[in-house]
């Protein structure tokens, strides 16, 4: 769910679901009160049928630079992207889009994306080669933008994208897993390959099997971990912690230890963050 940047004055939310005959839907809802939303308010801006039961959850964030609505749709499920949709161009599974809900009928298309007017990519995309970016958050000082991709057998990765980016990045799946090839016959889609800043195996020490995508830290009760982005895995129940240099990621921390300290048992199966408002 993510809410409009002015929610304060026209109530607006927006939620990613999907429906029952098996497609994804972004729908936008209105606030009746302070704490309530009728079903009634519903307007449905953009639907996508999806082939198989699993990557059909995704996050839905708005910039703090843009205001555009980000979208994370994942490939299509099954395993290894059998379909080859996130490179495919006119295919919106595997892709990070990029939508003006302010404008248009139900949205309109923001003039500096990155594919607007090419025949072959679909103008709402913003980056092309992602398998599962079901969580993907920006720095709300900086506006980069970090993606957590589930990986398929070997390896987890993150993706990052300066806030300066033009859009366009190909993060390279199902070419490559993380950065080491997956199926070296799948040929690349349209954009500029980019890999992944960190990684880390299904196998061995340090190892995990399903990222969750974190948030970066700027609280103020920490100061040593201003700026660090938090991220875990889902079966291992580590919490990690990497600053991002230059666009290299760097001081990778493991914190589950200092956060498990207090808490009635231990941080187990974690499937999001969030900011303290």
């Amino acid at each position: 769910m993510a809410f409009h940047p002015d929610f304060q004055t026209n109530g607006y939310f927006f939620v990613n679901y999907t429906n029952s005959g098996g497609t994804s839907v972004i729908a936008r809802y209105r606030a009746t009160s302070a704490t309530t939303a009728s079903s009634n308010t519903e307007q449905i801006v953009l639907t996508v049928s999806q082939p198989y039961s699993n990557h059909n959850a995704g996050q839905l964030a708005f910039s703090p630079r843009d205001g555009y609505l980000y979208i994370g749709f994942g490939d299509g499920g099954s395993g290894g992207d059998p379909g080859n949709r996130s490179q495919n161009g006119r295919q919106l599974l595997g892709k990070m889009l990029r939508i003006d809900v302010d404008s248009g009928d139900p949205y309109g298309i923001p003039a500096d994306n990155p594919f607007t007017n090419n025949g072959s990519v679909r103008d709402e995309i913003w980056a092309i080669g992602v398998r599962n970016p079901w969580r993907f958050s920006f720095d709300p000082e900086t506006h980069d933008l970090y993606i957590g991709d589930v990986g398929q057998n070997a390896w987890e990765e993150i993706d990052f994208q300066p806030a300066d980016s033009n859009g366009g990045e190909n993060y390279e799946w199902k070419v490559r897993e993380g950065n080491h090839s997956y199926s070296s016959g799948t040929s690349y889609g349209a954009g500029e390959r980019t890999g992944a800043i960190y990684e880390y195996r299904h196998s061995g020490a340090g190892s995990g099997c399903s990222l969750t995508g974190g948030v970066v830290y700027r609280g103020c009760k920490m100061p040593d971990l201003q700026g660090v982005y938090f991220f875990a895995d889902y079966c291992t129940n580590w919490v990690r912690t990497l600053r991002v240099r230059g666009g290299v990621a760097q001081e990778i921390v493991n914190q589950t230890t200092g956060l498990n300290r207090g808490i009635p048992g231990n941080l187990s199966q974690i499937s999001s963050f969030g900011l303290d408002g």
